[in-house]
């Protein structure tokens, strides 16, 4: 447990913290399942748009973000972008 009040105060802020990044998590990770599963145009824009998003806010790397992001772009066809 933390000692000093400072120490409180960052606990408390680490642990909101990690709810907002745990649901930004599971939300990026459900946009590139479903993307990848029955690829659209939206369902893929999305995907791309929570990867940036979390790769802003430092979630995940940013090269990871662009991983994810070439790999949905592979999927559709050129003629549907």
């Amino acid at each position: 447990m933390p000692v000093t009040k400072t120490a409180r105060r960052a606990l408390r802020s680490s642990k909101k913290k990690a709810v907002v990044n745990k649901l930004v998590a599971s939300r990026l990770e459900t946009a590139v399942r479903l993307a990848k599963k029955n690829p659209t145009k939206d369902k893929i824009i999305k995907a791309i748009s929570l990867a940036d998003r979390a790769a802003k806010s430092r979630l995940i790397h940013k090269n990871k973000a662009n991983r994810i992001k070439r790999a949905l772009t592979k999927i559709l066809p050129s003629s549907k972008r």
